[in-house]
């Protein structure tokens, strides 16, 4: 279905070449995921599959691709509708409708589809991906796991032969997620359609996929089956980790294959009491909307406190209001009852350094926050507005991944390259709080770490409090202290993290289910357990010698 022959890439302006003599074949009815670093090119996969490079990128391209028999550099994008469908990794770009059903349908009629049969596919992929009650929605009201889950129905509309998707489940809630993976399983089971997908959520999809596509770097990939390719990654999910961790020879797709043959472990960690310190934010009966005119109530009457030096996180379903509760907290959401503190001001009466020394935000979209013409300027600008020395938030992108070509305009790197961006950015102001709202979109593992580790260090020696709506389960057994669960608009649980993720089946990590009697929620925290029980096993053996 989609073969790749001696493909070298490299893009206008690029001081490096992206990929040289790319070979590989991919069968139809395969589902196959593409990994990598974040800027490895695996968005570039996907574009070169359905003609966005070279028509719409330039640059420079040698091989050929062809898709289905056809040759991608001789067609437009245009001529490969009927055969390829793409969600991209912001789906907020792509749309051109206004309204959800409308969106939907605006690739069958491009095609000339007959009203009857449009109105058939439309009502299909609305029950498929759940849309129904969202049919009339304005997109732009809409959260982010909303749109994409609308993208992907827009795709799906025309019953394309392949299926491309970028971070198809970065935005969205765990049961989602598993919701929008099974229904792509069963097309491809069902019905022989071919789907590539980039995804850094491994953990997500790896159950999934038929083979695994590794970009090492721009010489060298790795294509297999999953479970190999996985043994040989320096990227993987918990799970693997875990797995070489405890010692176990095969390498376990899902947590029944884990669980069938692990090891016991003793559990040594205990829940710690929850220290609240000096109150740093503080909303009282809030009630928010999330569009301007205030005709719909996002979040109604949420009272809470955050403190310095804890990491809060917000979790619930898809549009349950987190974003627009985090807005509010910056000062940027209609509010229509209620107040907002931080650090005793009202965020709406601030502006300038005395607003970014309070409060840092990185939205869902960090595109929002830029506008420089390079990712030098950004930095360059964010220096200057934070008052910090020359090269602050430099060094801040560099800890947190490996980065583009300075010279680089921000609207031509990658979606996590440009989060990472951002990220530095607002770190490099030292806001007393910094409010993320899903910061590890687009990050590879590495690059988690790496922000993980920048946020432990700004909660220590900053006292910084961290506000995260996330649905990243690993992210928040990480690091977080408190878990707020949202729903409709209203907190229905706040507990210290331990508590909330391990009494949530739809919520908890990978270890935590993989050893669910032993209350562990990292693999760092198995790896403790490990230690201990080999140094009682050691005191035990020295006692019997004695």
């Amino acid at each position: 279905m989609i073969k790749f022959s001696g493909v070298s890439l490299t893009y206008p302006h690029s001081q490096r070449t992206l990929f040289e003599n790319l070979t590989f074949t991919v069968e139809s009815g395969e589902m196959i995921l593409v990994i990598g670093h974040t800027g490895a090119g695996k968005s570039s996969i996907l574009k070169l599959i359905n003609g966005l490079i070279p028509h719409h990128t330039g640059g420079i391209l040698s091989g050929t691709v062809e898709v289905d028999g056809r040759a991608t550099y001789a067609l437009k994008p245009g001529e490969l509708a009927d055969l390829v469908g793409v969600v991209g990794q912001n789906p907020k770009n792509g749309f051109v409708c206004d309204i959800v059903e409308d969106e939907i349908a605006f690739s069958l009629e491009n095609l000339g589809f007959p009203a009857e049969q449009m109105r058939k596919r439309v009502e299909e992929v609305l029950d498929l991906l759940a849309l129904a009650p969202l049919r009339g929605r304005e997109l732009l009201t809409l959260s982010g796991g909303e749109q994409q889950r609308v993208a992907i129905a827009a795709a799906l509309v025309t019953q394309p032969k392949v299926l491309l998707l970028d971070e198809p489940t970065s935005a969205l809630d765990p049961i989602a997620a598993e919701e929008v993976l099974s229904i792509l399983h069963r097309l491809v089971h069902d019905l022989g359609l071919t789907i590539i997908l980039a995804e850094h959520r491994l953990e997500r999809v790896i159950q999934f996929v038929d083979r695994v596509l590794l970009i090492r770097n721009e010489r060298e990939i790795d294509f297999g089956l999953t479970r190999e390719v996985l043994r040989r990654s320096p990227i993987a999910p918990p799970l693997v980790e875990l797995a070489k961790t405890v010692g176990m020879s095969e390498t376990p797709l899902s947590i029944r294959e884990f669980r069938k043959s692990a090891p016991k472990i003793q559990p040594s960690t205990q829940p710690k009491p929850l220290e609240k310190k000096f109150e740093v934010v503080r909303v009282d009966e809030l009630s928010a909307s999330y569009d301007e005119d205030g005709s719909t109530y996002a979040i109604e009457n949420i009272s809470l406190s955050l403190y310095t030096a804890e990491v809060v996180a917000l979790m619930g379903r898809n549009g349950a209001g987190k974003t627009t509760l985090l807005r509010s907290i910056s000062g940027q959401s209609p509010t229509l009852r209620g107040k907002v503190l931080v650090d005793g001001r009202d965020p709406r009466t601030l502006a300038g350094k005395e607003l970014i020394s309070r409060v840092g935000y990185v939205p869902q979209d960090p595109g929002d926050l830029l506008y420089g013409s390079s990712i030098e300027e950004e930095c360059e600008f964010s220096d200057r507005d934070s008052g910090v020395d020359k090269g602050v938030t430099w060094r801040i992108y560099q800890s947190l991944m490996r980065v583009p070509d300075p010279k680089t305009h921000p609207r031509d790197i990658s979606e996590g390259q440009r989060l990472g961006l951002v990220l530095s950015i607002v770190l490099a102001a030292a806001p007393k709080v910094l409010i993320l709202d899903e910061p590890t979109r687009g990050l590879d593992y590495e690059a988690k770490k790496s922000l993980i580790s920048i946020i432990k260090k700004l909660v220590s020696e900053s006292s910084c409090t961290v506000c995260i709506a996330t649905h990243d389960v690993e992210l928040v057994a990480e690091i977080a202290d408190r878990v707020l669960f949202i729903a409709d608009g209203e907190i229905i649980t706040d507990s210290d993290a331990r508590s909330a993720l391990l009494s949530s089946p739809a919520f908890a990590p990978q270890v935590s289910k993989a050893y669910p009697e032993e209350g562990f929620l990292t693999v760092s925290e198995v790896a403790a357990g490990l230690g201990s029980q080999e140094q009682r096993r050691s005191a035990g053996d020295i006692d019997n010698e004695i």
